[in-house]
Parts: C-alpha cells; structure tokens; sequence
C-alpha cells in the first residue's frame, strides 16, 4: 500500500516564491511541505481516476503558502472580531508559565472556577502567581477547562504524553477495508473533486483547514455544527466553499438525521476526543454499517495513545506543552512565551488531513484497500521540531496587496478578498464556488445545490 506516511521529497514538486515567517522553527518550510503533501496526493487520484495520463506537476508558491497558514481573508470596510477571549492568555504562576483557554464560555467558567475570581484579567493574573502551573493546569482539566503549563522540549519528552506521541507515526491508518468510491462523473481535469460529498463535524482549526482545502478543488463540503454554536473570529476564514448547517445530535431527530447524511457522504472528517463519537452512539460499527464505502479521517489535540489522548486541546496549548513556547522564547530573548506566527500545528495538520483523504481516495480507485487516518496536533509538532530551515537569512514575509485576489468576496459578513491560491495540481488551481458564509445558514441535506 502506498497511504500517504511523511511529507514529500522536496524535488517531487516545483516551488516558487521566497522569504520565511520569522521563527525559531521552520514553519514556512512546514507550510510548503504540507501544501505539497496535499499536492502529491492530489496528482496520484487525478491518476487513478485517468484524469491525467502522466502524473500532473505540483506547483507550490512558498509565500503564499506561508501566508495561507494566517488568516486568508482580508476584511474590505470592517473588522473581523477578535480571535480571543479576554481572559485568555499566558500567566506567570509561582514556578513558571501557563495559558488558558478561555474561548469558550464552559472553558472560561471552568478557569475561573478553579481561581474563584471573576472574569477580569488582572484578577486572574493575580489569582494564577500564587499557584504552580503543574497544580492549576490539573486542578483547570479536572474542572472540564482547557489549560497548558509551559515546558521545554526535554521537559515533554521525558513526560509520559511526549513520550507516547513519538511513538506515533504522523498519519496513523487503522483498520483496513475495501471500498466502493461512488461514481463521480462532475470530476475533470480542473475540478477533480467535483461531486465528491465531504461531511464535515470539525471545530477550530485543523479541520476545518482540511475540508476547506478539499472544496477548494471542488469537493461539496456540509458541515455541522450545534444550533447557535459561533466561532467569529475564524468562521470567515474556514467556512469558505462550504455549506454549513445546525443540528442538535443530542436529540434523537438530530442523530437519525445525521446518520442519513453519513450514509450519502463519501467522506467523513470529524475531531471528536477518541470515544466521544461511540458516546454519541455513532460507533466505528455504526459507522461501517451506515456508510461502508466512506472515507473517514479524524484529529485530536494529544495524539492517540497515552495518559492525555482523551485531553482537550488546542494549538496554541500544544505549543506550551511539547516545547516550541519555550524555545521561542530562547530563540527571541524574551522573557515571556513566545508561540510560533502562526497556528502552524493547526494548518498543517488540516493540510495533512485533506491529503490523507485524497490518499485513501486514490488507493480505492486503484482497488486497493483503505484505511481510517489518525493525526493529531501533537504529533505535527514533532514534526516541526525536526524540520529544518532552508534559509536562515530568508526575508520575513508580510502580506501585501499583491498576495489578494483582486475580486472581491461577498462573505456572509461584509466584503473583503481573499489570498491568492498557493498550490496548483496540473490544471487544477484552487478556488471556491462558494463565498465564506455564516455557520447555520444552509440545510442539512444532501445534495448541497438543492438549499
């Protein structure tokens, strides 16, 4: 079998463009690599579906990837809410540094809770000196919160959870199977994904990347979310290309219902905490029951084995646990944390997601067998760790004008336009049939052009 398992080979694709995100870590590098992987698997299934007669070039702008891995959307005459919450933040405790999460309204009262202060952030600043991170970040998680003491990299990989991440492979497939793909005859040269019906149960950030980049060739992405759930400060940028509808799959209509769109879907992408689909009562046979011939890929924050698996997360807690806060922090002289540009770990992951389906994708056109893929955040932070820079001198990159599509984009908010498409497969180039909506706005129904 030949599931995708690590990045490309450099020389397997054409890179254009120059300049770096400023770093202690290659998160440019990281940005070209994944769109590459992305790419690669891209040209395999156009191949395998006799979409192209040789294997299509793979061309991937370095800056505009590296931009791709910001926010992608460029408000025209407003702006965008605020990606944070006011509490949320790094905080110097008695022996070190946390962060808490608190986007969220159950993660901001579990915080708050824990400190018995209200949500002022000089309260909670005060409230954390006092405290060491290793006694709050349990006391935080206990109280269903999401928090991340800072360690440096020898600290997480001596820690259990670090340890059982190396150990991970960055793509985990699991148990094989053989498929049926669903006959796609939209599919062509310049829109292989035509057609194709990507279900889509992802939150911030990765998944969402990863279903975005999938429409972006031409897949019909649905996504779900719980009715009034809102995410303001990103929804604008990963929404974009998608349909996107409440249900409550808490209620029984809400569960019969979206076990009617698995069964139609081609594709199943979710980010559900290992067991908490089979609490939902959506188990692994459940699933192969209602939709054998789909294609299913997952993420969660802490890798897949270990005492933290079933931990919440997000990036920006994974950059404190595994080790890259701490060496920014080195690396800029600061005497602070000091997180990567961007959400590297989140794009990334996204990017490898959306590659991991077209693998899986190819292999069934091809009558092999398939499998489910695993990846988490953590994991892609390993990778990180290990990626070297190409050029430590590089120009740091800032978007410009130029980097923007000059048609503006009617989003569900206001106008604004977006950055131009980093990576081109033949001739397939990215782009939406679809401005960025609000989340709620579509039914849940397949097929999408019939809302």
């Amino acid at each position: 079998m030949s599931l995708l398992a690590t990045l490309p080979a450099a020389d397997s694709y054409r890179r254009t463009g120059e300049g770096a995100l400023p770093s202690a870590f290659a998160v440019s590098e990281l940005a070209t690599a994944s769109f590459a992987a992305v790419g690669h698997e891209m040209a395999r299934l156009m191949q395998a579906l006799n979409l192209f007669s040789v294997k299509p070039e793979i061309t991937v702008d370095h800056r505009l990837a590296s931009l791709w891995f910001g926010y992608s959307f460029k408000p025209d005459g407003w702006d965008m809410p605020s990606l944070w919450d006011a509490v949320a933040g790094d905080y110097k405790a008695s022996d070190g540094w946390i962060r808490l999460h608190t986007n969220l309204t159950r993660h901001r009262a579990a915080a708050l809770k824990v400190l018995g202060t209200p949500p002022d952030r000089d309260a909670v600043a005060t409230a954390v000196k006092s405290l060491s991170i290793a006694d709050l970040e349990t006391a935080v998680v206990a109280e269903g919160g999401v928090a991340a003491a800072m360690r440096s990299r020898a600290e997480w990989l001596e820690h259990p959870q670090g340890r059982a991440v190396s150990r991970d492979p960055l793509i985990g497939w699991q148990g094989p199977r053989y498929v049926k793909l669903r006959d796609r005859p939209e599919a062509t040269a310049k829109r292989p994904l035509a057609g194709l019906r990507v279900l889509d149960l992802t939150r911030v950030l990765a998944g969402p990347v990863s279903t975005r980049t999938l429409a972006g060739f031409g897949a019909e992405v649905l996504r779900i979310d719980p009715p009034d759930w809102d995410e303001p400060g990103v929804i604008p940028d990963i929404s974009l290309g998608k349909h996107c509808a409440y249900m409550d799959l808490k209620t029984n209509d809400g569960m019969k219902r979206l076990q009617e769109l698995l069964s139609q879907a081609d594709v199943f992408v979710h980010g559900y905490r290992p067991g908490a689909l089979d609490a939902l009562g959506l188990t692994r046979a459940k699933r192969d029951e209602l939709a054998p011939n789909r294609i299913e890929v997952t993420l969660d924050a802490y890798g897949w084995q270990g005492p933290w698996s079933t931990r919440r997360g997000f990036d920006s807690l994974v950059q404190m646990s595994a080790g890259i806060a701490h060496t920014g922090m080195g690396w800029a002289q600061a005497d602070k944390p000091t997180p990567l540009p961007v959400q590297a770990l989140d794009h990334a992951t996204g990017y490898l997601m959306a590659a991991a389906v077209l693998s899986a994708l190819s292999e069934a056109a091809s009558g092999s067998s398939i499998m489910h893929a695993h990846l988490s955040l953590a994991r892609t932070a390993e990778l990180l760790a290990v990626l070297g820079k190409d050029d430590t001198e590089a120009a740091p990159i800032n978007p410009t004008p130029k980097d923007y599509n000059t048609e503006t984009e009617a989003s569900g908010w206001g106008p604004g336009h977006r950055l131009k498409p980093a990576l081109k497969v033949g001739e397939a180039s990215m782009h939406w049939d679809l401005p960025a909506s609000k989340l709620g706005t579509s039914q849940p129904i397949w097929p999408l052009n019939a809302n």
